[in-house]
């Protein structure tokens, strides 16, 4: 007797529903955190903020590489990116965190905490207070739909099957999470002290270095598929801050010619070659608004499969402009992947702004934007 499509089961009413055998190879592999895309077939996985995914076409496609220029001060750029990291935890997957400014075990530190936990436990009591509630109190009713429109957060992160989790801003993860999670890190002042300075193929140190741990860790891990993994796949997501700036040795952000013009490129030719043979995804932040010459940056995007820029208003006349109150900056999606598909899966709306409340991180359709703030 056939089986259903979905689960295997046979169905109680009578009906069938038949299935072409498909060779176990062939499927798609079921990875903690990740989710098909039901357009173009690719492997996605959370970013760690909801809002952003829906921006980018339903997630990040793993094998890809997500560019974030940084807001002036770095403040919002780096928010994203421990958003990337702790979502990472959350579901279980390997972390490689690099930097040249700060430790990746104090930016590890430094994630913001999920939800699960305090949802959970609000959930809990709406059920308790529902059942042994009567329908005449109106005031249990309006708990209950206060409640009912908190996100649904399992306990544990080992048991979670949600695709994207919220974060609570105001605190830090528990060390018993980082504990749970196998990371790597690379911190270029260590890295520089440890071994000799070397420079290949008209690339910096720092960046030679750092394509030398990233490629060791996927083939080791066995992320590229070649060596089987021991136990059940994973993802590996790659976090890297501030990527261009002088601390990575890289003068691109001080002259207007560098002597390591292709320096960056270079590099981020190499990278996409590692992340497109392997489970793996990559968030790096460059700060754009620094580098000098607009013809490495632009090579710079379309060496990047996704791009979003991040416009601060501190500092400016919208930070006290009464139509951005609520907001805290613009986000523009400069460039999204076509993959599969001819078409690129993004989404129609451009007056895209985010907000910093007071514990969590939101991109929302800004509708005081104007024509010219809107270009992209």
């Amino acid at each position: 007797m056939a089986a259903l499509a979905t689960g295997g089961a046979t169905p109680s009413d009578g009906a069938t529903s038949f299935q072409r055998k498909v060779p176990a190879s062939s499927r798609l592999a079921a990875i903690a955190g990740t989710r098909p895309s039901v357009r173009h077939g690719q492997l996605l996985l959370s970013s760690g903020l909801p809002s952003l995914d829906c921006v980018l076409g339903g997630g990040l496609a793993v094998g890809t590489l997500l560019l974030i220029e940084e807001d002036k001060y770095g403040i919002y750029s780096n928010l994203l990116l421990k958003y990337f990291l702790a979502e990472g935890i959350v579901c279980g997957h390997n972390l490689f965190v690099a930097s040249a400014k700060e430790d990746p075990a104090d930016i590890l530190k430094e994630l913001p905490a999920p939800l699960f936990d305090d949802v959970h436990k609000n959930q809990v009591e709406w059920k308790e207070t529902a059942i042994k509630s009567k329908p005449e109190s109106q005031e249990s009713m309006k708990i209950a739909w206060r409640y009912q429109n908190l996100p649904k957060i399992e306990v544990s992160p080992a048991a979670s099957v949600r695709f994207g989790h919220y974060y609570d801003v105001s605190k830090t993860v528990s060390p018993e999470l980082l504990q749970s999670i196998k990371w790597h890190r690379f911190f270029l002042p260590e890295e520089m002290s440890l071994h000799p300075e070397i420079k290949t193929c008209n690339m910096t140190c720092g960046y030679t270095k750092l394509l030398q741990s990233i490629q060791r860790i996927i083939y080791q891990e066995g992320f590229d598929g070649s060596y089987p993994q021991k136990k059940q796949k994973n993802i590996l997501r790659i976090g890297i801050q501030s990527l261009g700036s002088v601390l990575w040795g890289d003068d691109i952000c001080c002259a207007d010619n560098p002597e390591d013009i292709h320096s960056l490129t270079k590099f981020l030719y190499v990278l996409r070659g590692l992340l497109r043979m392997s489970l793996s995804a990559c968030i790096i932040t460059v700060p754009a608004h620094l580098i000098q010459n607009k013809a490495i940056m632009e090579r710079v995007t379309n060496l990047s499969d996704t791009v979003v820029g991040l416009e601060s208003f501190i500092g400016s006349e919208r930070e006290t402009n009464p139509l951005y109150k609520d907001y805290q900056g613009l986000i523009h999606v400069h460039q999204i992947p076509r993959l599969n598909s001819l078409i690129c899966d993004v989404s129609g709306t451009k007056d895209l702004a985010f907000r910093l409340k007071r514990k969590l991180f939101t991109i929302e359709t800004c509708a005081g934007l104007s024509q010219s703030d809107i270009f992209i």
